[in-house]
């Protein structure tokens, strides 16, 4: 349980001051200095859930912390408050560069400082709590798979499991109600469909279908990667920001490959291919390899359109949800990015069928 705070100020006033704040609801850990708050992060690491920290102090100082605790890790599950009476814009931003969750000038108000406490312990503990139940259930998955990785129909029926489970890792980390996933799944699946019946170059069999259905849940497993103040933006996000979004292609494929060894050949071969290139765009504008026309994989193709539907057609945190019939034009007429022409035509053959799932499901 993460219930103490630790307190590293060479005032003994401010320790004082901030103990009285916090000692009602937290254990509190107190430091004069940079190196004996190290020494109490080392040793109390596992029970910290924050840590509020001054600059200026002797022997070693705030800024010099900051980097141990990044060089060690810490930062990535124990949050720091700098606490300052620094007023310089510069100084903030090169606390936030460090890795800091926030910053409070001083003299500070009591009550902001609990509050700030109390909603980044919070913060932190769900956001610790979840990487560990990702964690726990991947290396679950991993030994289900190695159990049955010689039995042919077993492994088909695992694959379809371990794709669900993740899918649905992501949509509780993305606060969504999971459906966003059932709904890929199945106009994926009526998408290539037609596209097997009508375009007969891709060489899609049924089976082929069926496991690109399924793959098609794993798309966004990289989200599970994306730090939640930007995953869960409402607003729009800044060009860093998006650039960090826009990672979640590529890492969902470390994490497709931290199971390397358990997967079905083909079936590895689509999800890898979805996860990864699903955001990429016919006129080669999309990412992350900006590939383009039929240097995408059809698979990932398929999805996109899936994937950029559903997103139209539903309410987010960040829009309102679009009428069927706006998605439809939006994504036919190209406002939605550019798709392959012979996949629009297919779109709009199948039309009816996905705006039937969609009341569906």
């Amino acid at each position: 349980m993460k219930n103490k705070v630790l307190i590293i100020d060479d005032a003994a006033f401010n320790r004082e001051m901030l103990t009285e704040i916090l000692e009602k609801e937290y254990e509190i850990l107190t430091a004069e200095d940079g190196q004996k708050g190290i020494e109490l992060l080392e040793t109390h690491q596992s029970e910290i859930g924050v840590v509020l920290l001054d600059l200026i102090m002797p022997v070693m100082d705030g800024y010099r912390v900051m980097e141990i605790m990044e060089d060690k890790g810490y930062l990535k599950h124990i949050p720091v408050l700098v606490i300052s009476g620094e007023q310089a814009v510069a100084v903030e931003r090169k606390c936030f560069d460090y890795g800091v969750t926030d910053f409070i000038r001083k003299p500070f108000d009591n009550e902001l400082v609990m509050r700030r406490v109390r909603n980044m312990v919070d913060l932190f503990t769900y956001r610790n709590s979840l990487e560990d139940q990702v964690e726990s259930q991947t290396r679950t998955l991993k030994r289900q798979y190695e159990m049955i990785c010689k039995q042919a129909d077993e492994l088909k029926q695992q694959n379809e499991k371990i794709t669900d489970i993740l899918a649905e890792v992501v949509e509780s980390r993305n606060l969504e109600s999971g459906e966003h996933v059932k709904r890929v799944k199945s106009y994926t699946k009526i998408l290539a469909e037609e596209l097997m019946a009508t375009c007969p170059e891709y060489n899609l069999t049924d089976e082929e279908v069926r496991i690109i259905e399924s793959a098609s849940a794993v798309h966004d497993i990289g989200k599970i990667t994306i730090p939640d103040h930007i995953l869960l933006k409402p607003g729009r996000l800044t060009d860093e920001e998006f650039d960090c979004m826009k990672s979640h292609t590529v890492k969902g494929c470390e994490v497709l490959d931290h199971i390397e060894g358990v997967w079905d050949e083909r079936y590895k071969k689509y999800a890898y291919e979805i996860c990864r290139h699903h955001h990429e765009r016919f006129d080669g504008r999309g990412y992350p390899d900006k590939l383009a026309e039929d240097d995408i994989p059809i698979a990932a193709q398929i999805v996109s359109v899936a994937d950029v539907y559903d997103a139209l057609i539903s309410e987010r945190c960040y829009k309102k949800a679009f009428t069927k019939e706006q998605a439809f034009c939006m994504i036919t007429n190209g406002e939605c990015g550019t798709f392959s022409p012979k996949l629009m035509q297919c779109f709009r053959n199948a039309r009816e069928k996905m705006e039937n799932v969609s009341r569906e499901v």
